[in-house]
């Protein structure tokens, strides 16, 4: 037996899964949702939006907060590409990416018009966090061109998907098979100098392949079942021992801030510099961040162009913290970019490769940061940034965050209905929160003009 056909065996013989994990999997909703509204008015997720429309044409599935409804597989890329543009989703550590954004705008837009119940829906994400991390964890990442997402969320969305569906085995192997070999190369993604663009590690083009697989799967379509079965490749130990014991979104992290997961350790180092020391961000002289060497490969522009070039920067997400505080980085706006002190300031931030800070990667994402200020130098040490499954965030942090990113855009007293529609996923409840997701965002200027886009 292929392992893709061992997981797929593994899929359809899993009818209901433990407390712990559905749980874990209402808390990545939530997150998701709140990233989903932090991303909704940006350039990124309206020109997908507007694309999405034109590529696939109209049919039930809505896209979150608008009047659109496209077919499931368009309504999933608008969604993921809106969940995922200022780097606000979950990750996993051990397949080092994002697996949220791809897995819950695929169930939820396969849920749409199925009278799928609340359990049902929260076991298809599990199952396909379970794929997805498997699947990403077991290629050697010292030895990948570029750790982005795309190559893998897909095999979970196709999974979840199917098993949402109910297809058989066979088709559910195929549908693994048919996601993994048609996943978005992103090649260019190795070697480009240009982060700041949309593409965002190809995560919403990943969702729409892993739709059509199932789709293709479900007509009998076939690819190369044994996809996995090359060592030199992929672990087959990691794809598939404990399977249906170690339940993988369990160790899901969430982000507190809008940029690259790689930068939160220097955040929280330079912060609680700051806060110790009454540190005057004007009065600093420099600032050396040592990290490990993925970091170094991100474009760390002190003067990034757009919103997805600053998310890269060290210097300027960490100068941002310390001029404007954390909650500028919640999320990270436009104007920021226009920041003259900011820009200055990162022109005063250097990044450098530790060894010792290297040897942890991909397991943790340390930094180290020592700031100088009229003579005397300050450091410290950050080697699990909040978020981490060693250091989580809260389920009252995770609110939290939700009602910094939806009540802006929302509304208050709708950001607390919202809220409860997904609590209500708890006591098996589906249906409240498909209905508020498919409700479009009141056309009030005043919020607009809070999050500072054009309407869409």
């Amino acid at each position: 037996m292929f392992i893709a056909e061992r997981l797929a065996a593994f899929l359809t013989s899993t009818t209901a899964i433990p407390e712990a994990p559905r749980r874990t999997a209402v808390l990545a909703i939530l997150d998701l949702i709140a990233a989903a509204l932090a991303g909704h008015s940006t350039r990124g997720a309206r020109s997908a939006r507007q694309a999405a429309r034109s590529i696939w044409g109209a049919g039930e599935a809505p896209v979150w907060f608008t009047p659109s409804r496209l077919p499931v597989v368009g309504a999933a890329f608008a969604n993921a590409s809106a969940a995922s543009m200022l780097d606000l989703d979950d990750g996993h550590r051990a397949a080092a990416g994002h697996p949220g954004s791809a897995i819950i705008p695929a169930v939820v837009a396969a849920a749409q018009g199925r009278d799928v119940s609340a359990e049902r829906l929260l076991t298809a994400i599990v199952l396909g966090y379970e794929i997805a991390v498997r699947v990403g964890a077991s290629r050697d990442l010292s030895r990948v061109d570029t750790l982005v997402s795309g190559r893998w969320v897909g095999q979970g969305a196709a999974a979840a998907v199917a098993w949402l569906r109910k297809l058989t085995t066979p088709q559910i192997a195929q549908a693994i098979a048919i996601a993994g070999t048609s996943a978005p190369g992103l090649g260019p993604v190795a070697y480009s100098q240009v982060m700041g663009n949309h593409l965002k590690e190809g995560i919403a083009w990943a969702t729409a392949t892993g739709l059509a697989a199932v789709d293709l799967a479900a007509a009998g379509f076939t690819a190369p079942i044994d996809l996995f079965d090359n060592p030199s490749l992929f672990d087959g130990e990691t794809l598939t021992a404990d399977l249906g014991r170690d339940w993988k979104i369990e160790r899901t992290y969430f982000k507190p801030y809008s940029c690259c997961r790689w930068i939160h350790a220097a955040i929280e180092a330079g912060l609680a510099l700051q806060a110790s020391h009454g540190i005057d961000p004007r009065a600093i002289d420099g600032i050396k961040v040592e990290s490990f060497a993925r970091t170094l490969q991100l474009n760390n522009e002190p003067h990034p162009r757009t919103l997805e070039a600053a998310q890269y920067s060290v210097p300027f997400c960490l100068a941002l913290a310390l001029l404007e505080g954390e909650d500028s980085l919640l999320p990270m706006g436009e104007g920021a970019l226009s920041h003259r002190a900011v820009t200055a300031l990162a022109e005063r931030v250097s990044v450098e490769l530790a060894s010792d800070l290297d040897a942890m990667f991909p397991g943790r994402v340390p930094a180290r940061v020592e700031i100088g200020v009229q003579g005397r130098v300050y450091s410290a040490s950050v080697l699990a940034p909040k978020g981490e499954p060693s250091n989580p965030m809260t389920p009252a942090d995770l609110e939290a965050k939700f009602r910094t990113l939806a009540g802006p855009l929302l509304g208050d007293a709708r950001a607390e209905l919202l809220l409860s529609t997904i609590q209500a996923l708890e006591d098996n409840d589906a249906a409240p929160l498909l209905r508020q997701l498919a409700e479009p965002i009141e056309q009030a200027s005043d919020r607009l003009l809070k999050v500072g886009c054009a309407q869409p």
